[in-house]
Formats: structure tokens, sequence, C-alpha cells
């Protein structure tokens, strides 16, 4: 390939972050130096975090090879981040100080360039080195998400191992964000897959990755990881290729552990009439119960315990375990400790710059007692549990509340379901009830903001283990016109006002 760029722009840039090299520094730079194709194909960029402890023997083995960057970044993002800013190349080379390229790596990535004109970048495979009984098994669990990421995976194919990208893509799609993580890779992949850009996978061009097989390494990497998803999901920023990135179920829980919300619930069951068995009502009563009293005390405490039971059988297992166990324990240990720290991080973002997901429209701030959405029927809902509150916000005075429901367990007049505003229950003449949804007349507070519970009878699917209530598809707000017009003088204004049962029975 003919770059045309002349000495002083060379056609790679490679950006070597220096903060977390496992020891392996020093065999990444030889891996460099020792490339096949000619030199001024590429420039080395070493980025230096201040606390680099061989400062002078990187100095010695550099020499004038490589252009060394001091940054004040602690993570390897970040400082990749700062060597891609100050790169010349057309194609930015990224990896990382723990990573070992073979000879012809440099060669291969010239040749993929010419071969697929339509690759906007491209990732490189990683073949794992393993020292130790742990690392075995973090390579293996590691190596089979990279393998589906890379072959299966629709666009997850951004690999900071070892990905090289077309300089103007990658400052188009937004680059590197340090302060996302790792996480980023998630979210750069996904702006070029929403741009229509394609990542290829280059599975000739093999890089060593080193496993350090440490368990606090994992801990580490995960809770950044975790860290980066969800500040991304409270900034709800919906940049492009946002709606691709997978909502965590953590993210809508612990809405399901709101003590307030929970209380309206259990306020609708104690006051549903329908109950046939009273064993499903005591069912009910704890599932209530628990979160009204101790909001989301009792899953982060039963998160802790899984992780702590988790690496304790890890620890042991290490020691006297087949490696087959010490693989179960692994993926046991890292998705117990991903949902530990979701649950925290989560809680520390809830309540000031976390948004509410809308999970049931614009007008629903919060709610609880809902399962995953599903597709049934030409229909993408969500079912409620037996009981289930929405915090829902209109205007002040009457308010139409249109809860779309598709009539899939039975006609809704025949089901028997009780609705209930701020704790009293709503009178029957308020609501319409239609062939697919519940329109219900209420009067709301001066704030606009209400909580909306009901109850109804326990469905059971078949082979379904769940307690299901009402499909609803979406919540709608709007204000009644009729409570417009008699604010207007209006002849609607002869209309009564229908709202809550005064008496609260």
């Amino acid at each position: 390939m003919k770059s045309g760029l002349g000495p002083d722009r060379p056609l790679f840039s490679v950006i070597i972050p220096l903060e977390s090299h496992r020891g392996q520094w020093e065999q990444s730079w030889l891996g460099w130096t020792a490339q096949t194709a000619d030199r001024s194909l590429y420039e080395i960029i070493l980025v230096v975090p201040r606390d680099f402890t061989a400062l002078t023997e990187l100095k010695q083995l550099a020499g004038d090879r490589a252009q060394l960057e001091f940054a004040d970044s602690v993570h390897d993002i970040g400082l990749s981040a700062i060597g891609a800013a100050r790169a010349r190349g057309r194609y930015l080379f990224f990896t990382e100080s723990h990573c070992r390229p073979e000879p012809d790596v440099i060669a291969l990535c010239i040749r993929a360039i010419d071969d697929h004109p339509d690759w906007a970048g491209f990732s490189c495979r990683s073949v794992p080195i393993c020292h130790n009984r742990l690392s075995e098994a973090e390579a293996a669990m590691y190596q089979a998400d990279i393998e589906f990421g890379m072959k299966q995976h629709p666009w997850r194919k951004v690999l900071d191992q070892c990905f090289v990208t077309r300089r103007d893509v990658y400052e188009e799609c937004g680059g590197l964000r340090e302060e996302l993580g790792h996480f980023a890779e998630w979210v750069l992949a996904a702006g070029y897959f929403a741009r229509g850009y394609a990542i290829g996978y280059l599975e000739e061009a093999r890089f060593h990755h080193y496993y350090v097989g440490r368990i606090g390494e994992l801990k580490t990497f995960t809770l950044d990881f975790v860290q980066g998803e969800i500040r991304y999901l409270s900034e709800d920023r919906h940049d492009q290729g946002w709606e691709l990135l997978e909502i965590p179920h953590e993210w809508s829980e612990p809405y399901n552990f709101d003590g307030a919300l929970a209380l309206h619930a259990l306020n609708a069951l104690m006051r549903y009439g329908g109950w046939r068995r009273f064993d499903e009502k005591l069912q009910a009563m704890w599932r209530w119960t628990a979160p009204a009293l101790l909001g989301d005390i009792r899953p982060r405490l039963a998160a802790r315990f899984a992780v702590a039971y988790a690496r304790s059988m890890l620890t042991g297992l290490v020691v006297v375990g087949s490696s087959d166990a010490i693989a179960h324990w692994m993926k046991r240990y890292i998705a117990s400790l991903i949902r530990l720290q979701r649950l925290e991080c989560i809680g520390r973002v809830r309540g000031h710059v976390r948004p509410a997901p809308k999970l049931l429209g614009d007008h629903v701030l919060a709610q609880i007692g809902f399962h995953a959405e599903e597709t049934a029927a030409g229909y993408t809902f969500r079912w409620s549990e037996p009981q289930a509150a929405v915090r829902i916000k209109g205007t002040a005075g009457r308010n139409t509340v249109c809860i779309r429901s598709p009539a899939l367990r039975a006609p809704l007049d025949q089901i028997g379901t009780q609705f209930y505003l701020d704790g009293a229950r709503v009178d029957p003449a308020a609501i319409e009830i239609g062939c697919d949804r519940y329109t219900l007349s209420l009067d709301l507070p001066k704030s606009g903001v209400a909580t909306l519970a009901w109850a109804c009878p326990v469905l059971r699917g078949v082979g379904d283990a769940r307690r299901l209530g009402l499909s609803v598809v979406a919540i709608d707000v709007s204000r009644d016109v009729r409570d417009s017009d008699q604010k207007d003088g209006g002849l609607s204004a002869a209309i009564p006002r229908v709202s809550a049962i005064s008496d609260r029975s």
C-alpha cells in the first residue's frame, strides 16, 4: 500500500497507555519494535501516567523511537484518548501495554485496509497468556465473550486490546470517553454501528494478552465497567447508538424497592376484596411489606451474600478444585459481583442525577410491580403484578388517565380490577372500561403528581411461575377538556366532577 503521507504523517499511530501494564510493558515494546513493516509507516505513542515507576528504564529502552506523552489521567481509556488527540496518523491503532503483537501485525493491517475498503475499523485477534489456574479460568471466560462479540454480535466489535480505526470516523463517533471506563468501548462501538460504519475482525493479526489471574483485579475491572455503564445511563444523553445498548434490569429494579410506592401497593392489597385464597394474600403481603419497610436493603444484602459465597467457593477451588469447577464459580462470582456493583452504583445516583426510566410513558415518573417487557398477540407490553403502583404527573385539577391494557387474560370488565389514587379507592363511576384500556377521570393535587395503584386477581400462566396482573402497554395522562371548560365558564360546568370516594372506603 502506498500511503502517500510522507515521513511527517505516518499511516498508523500506535497508542499504548502505560497505566495497566501488569509488568509486561517491555515485552509489548519489543513486539512493536520487531514489526516486519517499514518503520516509517507507523509512529508509537507511549502515554505515560505521572506515577509510572519505571520511567528511567522506559526512556532508555524507547530512546527516540517513540513519542512519550505525559498525562494526569489514571485510567488507560483516558490515556488512550489523550494519545489519540496527539496522534498524527490517518489510522489510530489502540492497544494495551500488557499485550504483545506478533511481528506481522502492521503488515496484515495494511493488507486489510486494501482488501476491505468498507471497514471503518477492525479489531485483531486476542490470544491469552495464562500463568496460573485462575488466569486460565479468567481467560476462558473473557475469550468466550470476545469471540461472541467479534463473530456473532451485530455491533459490539471494539476491542481496545487491538483496535484499528480511521481517525476521522473515530472523532465523528465521539471517541473514547474516560469517565465511562471500559464501558466506553461499547458506547463507541454502538456509535459506529448507528452511523452505518462497519467494524471488521482481522483474525489473522494476533496479539498475546496477559491475564493477571487475581480476584482483586477482577473486582476492580468489573467495577470500572459498571460505574461507566451506570454513569452513561444516568446522563440520559441519547447519543447516536444509545438505543442499541442493553438496559440492565437492575436499572429499573430499584423502583421495585421504592418504599413509598410499595406502601401504596400494600394498601391496594389490603383493601382489595377479591381474594379467593388466603395463602396467596399472605404471599402478596410479604412481597410488599419487605420493600415498604426495608426499601432496597434486602436485595443489596442478598447480593453481598451471593458475592461473598461465590468468592469463598472460588478461592477454595483454586487450591483443590477441578478446572471445570473453577470456571463455573468464576462466572458465578463475576455475575454476582456485577449485580451488587450495579445496585450500589444506582443507589448512589438515584434521586439526584438519575432520571426515572421511561418504561410506561413520559407521564410515569416511577413504577413498582412490573415484569420485563415482552411481546405477544401483536402487542409490546409489561405484565404488572396483581398489585402495582405508578407515580404519575399531569396538571393540577381534573386529568384523564388512560391505561392501555390489551385484554390478554380476559375482557377487562370481567377481571375485577380496583384502582386507588393516593390511597383512596377510585369511584367506579370515574372509570370507563374499554376493550383494551381503562380510562380514569381523576383530580390531581396542585403539584400534578399523584400515586395510582391497583389490585386485581392473580393470573398464573402455563409454565410461568410469575404472579401476573394487568398487561400494560403505556399509561397516558392528559388534561381533561371538561375541566378547562369549567374554568372558562363553559356549558360543561354543570358536569359533576368524579374522583376518589371521599370516605376512602
